[in-house]
């Protein structure tokens, strides 16, 4: 078992999100974030584990396919599009996701890669905007950090 965890700090936005993956299985990714507006805000791992200059020293979307992007369970996706979390009336997020692409090993890691909330939803590339095949037109970025590895049990 393999374990990584970030923690993501902002004026506005704080949380932990831990991620674990036994052998080749998919990656789970459990949490919780603070400081959200209401409503959904795109999820996605940044090529780069550089915040010098805050979450945009993060790079883009972290996508070794060059594909365009889309929904978490589209074949057609970058490998960090993770979709939305969804902030509750109280702004809190309840992270749980299993995801098959990402991975803690290998060609596709994200150990050392930022996660990063956006302040918009993400439309998994299916908004008809500019931005939705590279981006999900899902806005700034709230919150990064950088994903480390984490102690096992």
């Amino acid at each position: 078992m393999v374990k990584a965890v970030a923690v993501l700090k902002s004026e506005t936005v704080n949380g932990t999100v831990f991620f674990s993956q036994e052998g080749d299985g998919p990656v789970q990714v459990n949490g919780e974030l603070k400081g959200l507006k209401q409503g959904l805000h795109g999820f996605h791992i940044h090529e780069f584990g550089d915040n010098t200059n805050g979450c945009i020293s993060a790079g883009a979307h972290f996508n070794p396919d060059q594909k365009d992007h889309g929904g978490p369970t589209d074949e057609e996706r970058h490998v960090g599009d993770l979709g939305n979390v969804t902030a509750n009336a109280e702004g809190v997020a309840k992270i749980n996701i299993s995801d098959k692409l990402i991975s803690l090993c290998g060609c596709n890691s994200i150990i050392g890669r930022t996660i990063v909330v956006h302040a918009d939803p993400d439309d998994l590339g299916k908004g008809g905007h500019d931005l939705s095949k590279m981006t999900g037109n899902a806005g700034g970025r709230l919150a990064c950090a950088v994903i480390g590895l984490a102690q096992p049990n």
